[in-house]
C-alpha cells in the first residue's frame, strides 16, 4: 500500500512585478528568461508550472488588487488601496471614514488649469514639515455653508511627500475619480463621482469637497514663505496635492474564517501591511536593504520558524516590480539573480516534506515603455509532497506556460492550497451550516 505524508503549510514566495515583456537588447527575451537563475530553475524541475494572472489576460493589475484576488477575496469587496496604506501606517480610520492616497507636486497655473509640472519635487525634511503643517487641517462646510454636515479633512503623512487624506463625516464615499495625472505636464484632473456610484449624492458631496480641499491647500501652500523663498532660488514649487485610490473600511470576512487556516505575512510596504492587517493575518513588518537576496533568505528564514503556527505564509519582496519601474532591464535582470541567490540558499531547509512552496508573481511590470504594469500572465511554479512532476526545465514566462498546472486564474490559488493541504471539502459534503471550502469546519458533535 503506497502512502505519503501530507503537507500541513503552504509557503507562497511572491517576487513583485516578475513578469515582463520581451527586449531586443536582450536577445528578444524577457529579463526574467535573460538571466540566471540555477536555482529557480532546479524548482521549477521539482514539480508542476504553469501560468498565473490574478485576474484575466491583458488586465494590467496593480498589487493591491492582485494580491486581494490571490488571497482569495472578490473584486466587489475590495476596499481600495488607500484604506490599505493608512491601516499599514495604523492611522486612525474609523467606518464611514474615506482615505485617499495623497501626495505633493509642483504646479503651474495657464488658463485657470492647475498643470501637475512634477510628482514629489526633491525638498528638504524640514521643507516637508512645514509644508505639511500647513496644510494639514481643513473643515468644508457645503457648497453655501449651510445645512449640510460639515466634512473634516486631515493630511497624514506617512513618508516624505507621501500621506493619506483623511476624509471624515456623514454621507461619504469612496466612489471618486482620481486628482493625479500619472504623467508630467498634465492637467490635474478635477475630483468627479464615478457615473454609476452606489450612492451618487455621497460621491459628489465627496468629489466637491476634496476639490474645495485642493483649491485651499494650493492658496496655502502658493503664499508660504517657503516657496516664495524657493521662487526667488528659482527652485520648483511645491504647491499642490494630488491624491488617487481612495478606500473605506467595508465588512470583510477573516481570511482564517474563509479558508479554515491561519495565515501570516511577511512584506516591507504599508499596503502590503494595512491588506494583511485588514484580513486578519499576521503582520510582520521587514525592510529592504540594498541586497534583496539577503533579504528574501532571511523572510524565508522567519517564515520558516512561524511555520508550526501558521498554515499559509505569504513572503513578499517588491525588488522586481522596484527595478522594473527604473525602465532599465538590466537592473531587473540583477534583482532576479539577486533573489535567485536567496532562494536558492533556503530552499532545501523549505523542501522539507511537510511543506508545499508556490513561486509566482502578482503581475507584470514592463522595464520598458509608458505602462506602469501590464497585462501578461505570470510563471508559476508548486512544488511539495505528493505534487507532480511536470517537464518543465526551466522557471520564466514561456518555459512554465506548457507545464501540468496550465493555466491559472487569481480566484483559483487558494482552492489549490487547500487542495495540496488535503483541505479542499468535497462538493455537497455540509459538515457546517455553512458551505465552506475546507474541511474539517467548525462541527457540531451529535449530543444526547
Amino acid at each position: 500500500m503506497s502512502t505519503r505524508r501530507s503537507a500541513d503549510r503552504c509557503l507562497l514566495i511572491l517576487l513583485d512585478g516578475l513578469g515582463d515583456r520581451a527586449y531586443p537588447a536582450q536577445g528578444d527575451r524577457t529579463p526574467l528568461q535573460a538571466a540566471h537563475t540555477p536555482n529557480l530553475d532546479a524548482f521549477a524541475q521539482s514539480g508542476s508550472c504553469g501560468l498565473l494572472h490574478a485576474a484575466r489576460p491583458g488586465i494590467a493589475l496593480p498589487s493591491e488588487n492582485a494580491h486581494f484576488a490571490l488571497f482569495g477575496y472578490r473584486e466587489q469587496e475590495f476596499p481600495g488601496r488607500g484604506l490599505f496604506e493608512a491601516l499599514g501606517a495604523e492611522l486612525d480610520i474609523r467606518p464611514g471614514d474615506i482615505a485617499f492616497l495623497v501626495h505633493f507636486g509642483a504646479a503651474e497655473v495657464r488658463e485657470q488649469t492647475l498643470f501637475l509640472k512634477k510628482h514629489r519635487p526633491k525638498i528638504s525634511p524640514e521643507e516637508t514639515k512645514a509644508f505639511t503643517e500647513a496644510i494639514a487641517s481643513y473643515t468644508w462646510h457645503g457648497n453655501n455653508g449651510d445645512e449640510t454636515e460639515p466634512v473634516q479633512i486631515d493630511y497624514l503623512p506617512t513618508k516624505g511627500l507621501d500621506g493619506i487624506l483623511r476624509l471624515r463625516g456623514k454621507g461619504l464615499s469612496c466612489q471618486v475619480t482620481d486628482t493625479s495625472p500619472p504623467q508630467h505636464d498634465h492637467p490635474l484632473l478635477m475630483a468627479l463621482p464615478y457615473r454609476e456610484a452606489e450612492d451618487l449624492p455621497a460621491a459628489q458631496r465627496t468629489a466637491v469637497a476634496l476639490n474645495s480641499y485642493i483649491v485651499w491647500s494650493h492658496d496655502i501652500l502658493s503664499k508660504h514663505p517657503l516657496n516664495l523663498q524657493r521662487q526667488e532660488k528659482t527652485q520648483e514649487l511645491v504647491n499642490v496635492l494630488v491624491t488617487q485610490r481612495p478606500g473605506t473600511p467595508g465588512q470583510i470576512q477573516s481570511f482564517a474564517e474563509r479558508w479554515g487556516i491561519q495565515g501570516a505575512s511577511l512584506s516591507s510596504g504599508l499596503m502590503y501591511w494595512g491588506l494583511a492587517s485588514y484580513l486578519g493575518m499576521r503582520v510582520e513588518k521587514v525592510k529592504d536593504t540594498d541586497d534583496p537576496g539577503r533579504d528574501l533568505a532571511e523572510r524565508l528564514r522567519l517564515a520558516d520558524s512561524l511555520g508550526k503556527e501558521y498554515e499559509f505564509l505569504h513572503v513578499h519582496t517588491k525588488a522586481p516590480d522596484a527595478a522594473a519601474h527604473t525602465k532599465d532591464p538590466k537592473k531587473k535582470v540583477a534583482a532576479i539573480e539577486s533573489l535567485d541567490k536567496g532562494i536558492g540558499e533556503m530552499l532545501p531547509n523549505l523542501l522539507d516534506g511537510r511543506t508545499v512552496v508556490i513561486i509566482t508573481a502578482d503581475h507584470s511590470t514592463p522595464s520598458a515603455g509608458p505602462q506602469i504594469h501590464s497585462g501578461e500572465p505570470v510563471p508559476i511554479a508548486v512544488a511539495g509532497p505528493g505534487l507532480r512532476r511536470d517537464l518543465v526545465s526551466g522557471f520564466d514566462e514561456v518555459q512554465c506556460a506548457p507545464g501540468a498546472l496550465g493555466w491559472v486564474q487569481g480566484q483559483d490559488l487558494m482552492p489549490m492550497v487547500l487542495n495540496f493541504l488535503d483541505r479542499a471539502k468535497l462538493i455537497g459534503l455540509m459538515d457546517t451550516p455553512d458551505d465552506q471550502p475546507y474541511w474539517p469546519g467548525k462541527r457540531t458533535p451529535f449530543r444526547l
